[in-house]
């Protein structure tokens, strides 16, 4: 059977669930007539009639056979029923006692599907013999051998748009240049580059890019994926059909090109891409903090050191100290995103360039910023780019840096918002299943969480890197999925908590003042004018008969009501020069009335 089902579900076949089929579920001969699409009759309930071409109906469901659910269909025979698979293998035949519900007498699990894909295979051999392919998709034998080896996580190198156009853009470039220098046919190189740009607007469906992120093999897969992809695409420019007959992957798509470096470079333009959303991300979250910042410049609060009262400081004080991170870090990641522009197109395997035709770099490099609109340049070590990776470290580490400061931050405001909650945060959702009225600080828990995911991600990269071996850092795939993870992480996280967190908090002033007036810590001020052993007397006092140490000077004869409302005014201690000139007041009077005693 050259046929395979590859969409059977009870959800319509829509924008919602595989676009690119719409073509063909329009009634269209999409694709070559590789693809055929049929509406099942859903006018009854539990199950559904195939609408086939030929005007035949069948019965179709889901079936659990040997814990895999399988489409199947139910033809009457005589009586009774027959269930086949697709392919018309039989795998039970039911009786004439349930003629009219063949459900229940093979399994209590049913599952009536309302829309069915089949695609057309074809067939492709390589050294290690041949294997079916979907007649519809552009990727090859080399792409299914991977997809095939590596299915051990769901995430394929087509959820990864910015990889994928940068290494279509790399591609374009070469061919531009091959042509240039004569290696390639202006014809071919003009396909190869129509179906890059193909890939560059997102017009080729992720799903010809299946190819597992994580991979061994250092990063072939993935570069095949690309080649055989753009080489069927192209030759069905030319000539109408997929194939290698005027495009080959190898010797036309990868002329002058090999894994290790064009891999390598993809990634490399691909983050840059992602420090630059992530740097844009940040600035959301950097202009809500500038206004807390701002906003709170006057509201005085006690500060806090191993969890235990200290001085007063004000809130904006507080976010000032949560802002300057950011800003380091988004100047970090401009700095590191500029370092990934240095490319090591034309290493080729190690980094000698071995085989590379003659003029190719230098026609490389210009068209490659042409395409890209970049400022990409060549590595000035090639060697060195294949090799080491220290690179990606400084980035996974400033990474890191950002999901450690939004995670102190978040953990600070869950502190500051429980017990007297000198803060309030947004009630964005329920709290509790069993507590009414319960608010929990969700978003700043998803902070927490997103901070341990990110770290977990730098001791990856960290390894990796360093278990680079020789001439080759061959694991980069896991590099990349490592360091993409977490800034979309982040840049996805930067924004929600600038707008469902910090930009909703609210703040009890009348409870800071409280707090900041009656602390303890501010004996420092006695210890200064009068020495320790004063300042441990008027603490001691202070404590013991709950008073506030300005008030336990007075009661002590240490200073007036008058001084003590200069020396300990809040605000005046959140400011050393404020506090410092207050102090001077006290000590020149102190020192003019001794005077004029003697």
């Amino acid at each position: 059977d050259n046929w395979e089902v590859i969409y059977a579900s009870e959800h319509a076949i829509d924008e919602a669930y595989h676009g690119d089929y719409m073509s063909a579920w329009r009634g269209m001969q999409a694709m070559d007539n590789d693809l055929r699409v049929y509406q099942l009759d859903a006018r009854q309930r539990r199950f559904a009639r195939e609408i086939a071409p030929d005007g035949g109906e069948f019965i179709l469901a889901t079936l659990k056979v040997d814990g895999k659910e399988i489409p199947v269909r139910f033809t009457r025979t005589g009586q009774g029923w027959r269930v086949t698979d697709i392919h018309g293998d039989t795998i039970k035949e039911i009786g004439p006692d349930h003629p009219d519900v063949p459900g229940p007498a093979l399994t209590g699990h049913w599952y009536y599907t309302y829309y069915l894909i089949r695609a057309r295979k074809r067939r492709e051999q390589d050294a290690l013999g041949e294997l079916p392919i979907p007649a519809h998709v552009y990727y090859g034998i080399h792409t299914e051998r991977g997809r095939r080896n590596f299915d051990v996580a769901k995430e394929t190198i087509g959820d990864w748009p910015n990889y994928l156009r940068c290494l279509a853009m790399l591609k374009k470039a070469a061919a531009l240049a091959n042509a240039e220098i004569g290696a390639l046919p202006p014809p071919i190189a003009h396909a190869i580059c129509t179906a890059a740009d193909e890939v560059i607007a997102g017009r080729i469906a992720p799903r010809h890019f299946p190819v597992c992120v994580l991979q061994g093999g250092g990063g072939v897969s993935t570069h095949m994926n690309i080649n055989e992809v753009l080489a069927n695409r192209a030759n069905e420019i030319l000539t109408g059909r997929k194939g290698y007959d005027r495009v080959h992957p190898n010797d036309h798509v990868n002329q002058n090109q090999s894994t290790n470096d064009v891999v390598i470079a993809g990634f490399r333009l691909a983050m840059h891409l992602e420090l630059m959303g992530l740097m844009d991300a940040l600035r959301t979250l950097e202009d809500v903090l500038e206004k807390k910042t701002e906003e709170y410049k006057d509201v005085v609060k006690l500060s806090r050191t191993c969890l235990q009262d200290a001085v007063p400081i004000t809130l904006g004080q507080e976010f000032s100290a949560y802002l300057a991170p950011i800003r380091r870090s988004i100047r970090l990641l401009d700095k590191y995103a500029i370092g990934c522009l240095e490319l090591p197109l034309g290493a080729t395997a190690v980094g000698t360039g071995l085989g590379v035709s003659a003029g190719y770099i230098a026609r490389l490099y210009p068209n490659l910023v042409d395409v890209t609109g970049l400022g990409v340049l060549k590595s000035s070590n090639l060697f060195d780019s294949l090799q080491n990776g220290d690179l990606f470290i400084q980035i996974s580490s400033t990474l890191k840096s950002i999901a450690t400061s939004l995670s102190k931050m978040a953990t600070d405001l869950r502190i500051l918002s429980s017990g007297d909650a000198e803060l309030r945060l947004p009630a964005v959702q329920a709290g509790s299943s069993f507590m009414p009225g319960k608010v929990n600080p969700v978003i700043p828990e998803l902070m927490n969480q997103i901070a341990y995911l990110v770290c977990g991600n730098d001791v990856t990269v960290t390894m990796a890197v360093e278990g680079g071996e020789l001439n080759l850092n061959v694991w980069y795939s896991v590099i990349a999925k490592s360091l993409v993870e977490s800034c979309r992480l982040l840049a996805n996280a930067a924004p929600l908590f600038a707008r469902r967190c910090v930009a909703g908090i609210e703040v009890d002033e009348a409870i800071c003042r409280e707090q900041a007036e009656n602390t303890l810590s501010v004996s420092s001020v006695i210890s200064n004018l009068f020495g320790y052993e004063k300042g441990v007397e008027v603490s001691g006092l202070a404590r013991e008969r709950k008073l506030s140490i300005g008030r336990a000077a007075v009661e002590l004869g240490l200073l007036s009501q008058a001084e003590v409302d200069d020396l300990f005014d809040p605000m005046t201690l959140t400011d050393a020069e404020r506090s410092a000139e207050a102090i001077g007041r006290f000590v020149a009077r102190r020192g003019a009335i001794e005077d004029s005693n003697q």
